[in-house]
């Protein structure tokens, strides 16, 4: 390829990180500290190019002088290993794509103030703005031709009647006059991270990949987006949407549609209950693939791939009888897929065939570091079935991994993180089982021991209980659990029932009983098959969790006090007033409870934390983001004046600015983990004691 010839001396000016930064024979290892966590990089959106033999990906570091992660875009000649810089400035940069030749590179980039879409020539080495957006464009994807990129955008909705008919008196000019009220009378009005929402929705465009105007292809009050597959004549896109009249209230629905370039002609695709989403094209054209998941209204169902024959619109499901949720399909040639799916807490990749045969290649992916132990990572695949993907492990967050092929084997391409974490001695990740008191059932979990960690001695315990609840920990990189084992603790944590990776059964255990005596017994059981270990501190244990976390504390301290203190961050205290004021309100009223909570006041006192408050007597940390929405602050303000009024031991920490996230930022991360140890620190007890 004329790309590599022509780059090859630029390369070898760049040695891998991996040789920029050894550590020196004899360093003394230090342990991981709250400053380490600005220090942290990691690899995001890799994407391998047509021919295999370059990788473009995102490189995600921080600034510690604003406090704000920086995006760069590193390109990696896989056959020697070596990478530069493609753009790594004070702009931000990302949704890299390569174009289906190779020979140019499409992303999303503020360098002209805002974020518009560029494309970078790559043997030329030029660079253009092609589009002039007034929105950010998602979801960015080249036509097979080369010609055009589509991506979806938000409209702005035309003025209500409402709206239209309010008198807005002239005012003088000079005058300073009170914000203008807002009228909200859109279903879903608000969003976490976001705030109150402009009444808008989302549609596709296309714009010429020289450049030009973009033209919307869309229209109607529904959203169309998510992934975007052009059909192979480059003349038509599919698309995933709900456009039934009364899709807010219906939120596990939407259909596969089919937009045609020159006239907007709008074809229906599927037409069945259910999310039908992530359409990929099969190389030849013939096959189309997507994902499918049930439109019950229950916690949790498996998602499933279906591949349609695109003459006849007839679709087949594979891996029917396959217990875990399918995500991410690519095509491997036109007679077999690349999967990713997660399982027992780590995500793999793996082969699917036309007859439902499956075949793990890696169990490896990992990525964005979020300070727990959440499951996460992606991958992107060419034709041929070179496979790039985010890769890491308990002790490194997500490098880029390689593989040449689809049945080869993997390597790591990068070393972001050796010139910090190669000279920091980080807590040893166990894996272990143990049986639930409740039934018996099986729980998965992982404790930390801290560096230097002596079984002989008695270590301070603390359970971290992780979100959702349909979510899961597993076998990466924590920052926040780090820092908690580099100050002495043995930190626990498991994949409770509801949890995900485990199958359908086991994550609807949780069915109506979230949170409940159940969840409970099995955090309790794993903090007595610790102490069986024989090297935990009775005296000395400690619980915390982040929001479904965070409400699983809360429930704990109303049953038990065996805790020395408690630390919860964002947790629902009152389910009647959260599911009433959140933005989930739709989505978590239809398919976690069994009715609206004036029909079922009963069960949404049970499951609330409120509903124990008067048997607490252990110290707690409150710690929530003033503009969270999704566990609004309202319920930690309930939670802090009830213990205040019982006189227990508490502090309610606010995080100004912060929504549900509440660490999104270094300094917010770093914040978090300090106030929690401050408080156990409070309340720590001698050995002994």
């Amino acid at each position: 390829m004329m790309f590599r010839s022509m780059t090859q001396a630029l390369m070898a000016a760049f040695m891998s990180l991996s040789l920029l930064a050894p550590v020196l024979a004899g360093t003394e290892l230090q342990n991981f500290k709250a400053e380490d966590i600005f220090e942290l990089e990691h690899a995001s959106d890799v994407q391998v190019s047509p021919d295999g033999e370059h990788i473009v990906y995102v490189r995600n570091s921080n600034d510690i002088m604003t406090d704000s992660s920086l995006q760069s875009l590193w390109v990696i000649d896989t056959e020697t290993q070596q990478q530069y810089p493609l753009f790594a400035d004070e702009h931000s940069y990302s949704q890299p794509r390569w174009s289906p030749d190779g020979s140019r590179i499409a992303f999303i980039s503020n360098q002209s103030g805002r974020n518009q879409i560029h494309v970078h020539w790559l043997e030329q080495n030029k660079t253009a703005r092609v589009s002039s957006l007034n929105k950010n464009a998602a979801s960015i994807t080249w036509s097979p031709d080369g010609t055009q990129i589509a991506f979806s955008q938000e409209v702005k909705a035309p003025q209500t009647e409402y709206a239209g008919k309010v008198h807005r008196p002239q005012k003088p000019e000079g005058a300073e006059w009170s914000p203008t009220p807002v009228i909200i009378e859109r279903t879903e009005y608000q969003a976490n991270g976001r705030g109150m929402l402009e009444s808008a929705y989302r549609h596709l465009f296309v714009v010429p990949a020289e450049g030009g105007s973009a033209r919307q292809l869309t229209e109607g009050n529904f959203n169309h987006g998510g992934q975007l597959a052009w059909t192979s004549d480059s003349e038509a896109i599919v698309f995933s949407a709900n456009r039934v009249d009364d899709w807010e209230y219906v939120t596990r629905e939407a259909n596969l549609f089919k937009v045609a370039l020159v006239d907007g002609e709008l074809t229906q695709l599927t037409d069945e209950s259910g999310q039908q989403s992530h359409p990929v094209f099969s190389p030849d054209g013939q096959q189309l693939a997507y994902l499918h998941g049930s439109g019950e209204n229950i916690p949790y169902r498996n998602i499933k791939l279906r591949v349609m024959d695109w003459n006849t619109q007839e679709s087949t499901e594979l891996l029917s009888d396959f217990d875990r949720s399918l995500q991410s399909p690519q095509w491997l040639g036109n007679d077999a897929l690349v999967v990713l799916y997660e399982d027992r807490g780590s995500s793999k990749l793996a082969r699917v065939t036309l007859n439902s045969r499956i075949l793990d290649l890696v169990d490896d992916v990992s990525g964005l570091p979020s300070g727990r132990p959440y499951n996460n990572g992606m991958f992107s695949m060419n034709a041929e079935g070179s496979v790039a993907y985010t890769r890491g492990h308990a002790q490194q967050p997500g490098e880029v991994g390689f593989i040449e092929t689809a049945n080869g084997p993997a390597q790591t391409l990068t070393a972001l993180n050796e010139d910090l974490l190669g000279q920091r001695e980080l807590g040893e990740v166990h894996e272990f089982t143990y049986e639930s008191s409740i039934d018996g059932e099986e729980i998965h979990a992982w404790y930390i021991t801290p560096p230097g960690f002596d079984p002989s001695k008695s270590y301070p315990l603390l359970l971290e209980i992780h979100g959702g609840p349909h979510l899961n920990y597993g076998p990466h990189f924590a920052a926040e659990l780090q820092r908690y084992a580099a100050e002495g603790y043995v930190v626990v944590y498991n994949n409770y029932r509801g949890s995900t990776s485990y199958g359908e059964d086991f994550a609807m255990l949780l069915n109506n009983k979230y949170a409940s005596e159940d969840d409970f017994g099995d955090h309790m059981s794993a903090v007595d098959a610790m102490l069986e270990k024989g090297f935990i501190d009775g005296n000395n244990l400690f619980i915390a969790g982040g929001s479904a976390g965070g409400i699983g504390t809360t429930y704990a301290i109303g049953l038990t006090d065996r805790f020395n203190a408690a630390a919860a961050t964002n947790p629902v205290i009152n389910w009647v007033s959260k599911v009433l004021t959140a933005d989930s309100y739709l989505r978590q009223i239809q398919n976690q409870f069994p009715g609206n909570p004036w029909e079922e006041l009963d069960h949404y006192w049970q499951r609330s934390p409120l509903s124990l408050v008067g048997n607490v007597s252990t110290p707690t940390l409150l710690y929530t983001g003033e503009e969270d929405r999704r566990t609004p602050i309202a319920d930690t303000e309930q939670y802090y004046q009830a213990l205040q009024l019982r006189q227990v031991d508490t502090a309610m920490v606010r995080v100004p600015g912060a929504h549900h996230g509440v660490s999104n930022t270094p300094s917010r991360m770093i914040a978090k983990v300090e106030h929690a140890l401050a408080w156990f620190e409070l309340y720590k007890k001698e050995n002994g004691e």
